[in-house]
């Protein structure tokens, strides 16, 4: 099976366009690559509404069947979110806490997480978004999530180019890109030149600016 990138965080954050932009990277840099989307996002737009507590099991199982599925070939997958965030949203909406145990073993399959931050603006697209003020406690819940399990994860920022390149510096070395891959990411004034390096969640000195920004809009 090819790596699995695993794309997660809160809504809003970016996680389809960055799985967009790193296919593209990595196809440019010769490497088979497939995003698997968002199951949520189509059962929402089929059924007309969000999910009962009851289907939140059978979309996690369909994330993830896709996301094996288009890794049998050996290609690269970005999986633009994983059962993860499935059972952080039944903890947050329904506060359900059953489906972490299985979420958080198929993440630890996963080649790489990445967390997309909240230095985005919300913007609202679709019924399975609720709005910026859920951003930061899900935030949270992912953090504490992959924290429990001990599961490594990269915190990705900046905009447009700036994050593609955040994120193809986290991925270099488990996938031995090459140097001359995308720059490193110019973090803009938000965040502090070390940042531009150093992706680490222990270790995010983010300004003061940026530390302070509310997450509402």
């Amino acid at each position: 099976m090819g790596p699995v990138i695993a794309l997660v965080g809160a809504e809003s954050t970016g996680k389809t366009t960055l799985a967009h932009a790193l296919a593209l990277e990595l196809r440019s840099l010769g490497r088979p690559a497939t995003r698997v989307a968002e199951y949520l996002r189509e059962f929402c737009d089929a059924h007309g509404r969000t999910p009962r507590p009851e289907e939140q099991a059978a979309i996690a199982d369909e994330q993830w069947r896709r996301i094996e599925a288009a890794a049998q070939d050996g290609s690269t997958v970005l999986a633009d979110t994983t059962p993860l965030m499935i059972a952080v949203y039944s903890e947050f909406v329904f506060g359900d806490r059953s489906l972490y145990p299985l979420a958080l073993e198929r993440q630890r399959h996963c080649t790489n997480t990445l967390l997309t931050g909240l230095d985005l603006a919300w913007q609202p697209d679709g019924l399975q978004r609720d709005g910026a003020q859920v951003r930061g406690p899900v935030d949270r819940l992912v953090r504490d999530a992959l924290a429990s399990a001990a599961l490594p994860y990269s915190v990705v920022y900046g905009e447009g180019p700036a994050r593609t390149a955040a994120a193809v510096a986290a991925l270099r070395p488990l996938l031995a890109l090459p140097a001359s891959a995308t720059p490193a990411p110019d973090g803009g004034p938000r965040l502090r030149g070390r940042c531009r390096e150093c992706l680490q969640p222990a270790c995010e000195h983010l300004s003061s600016a940026l530390a302070a920004k509310p997450v509402v809009p």
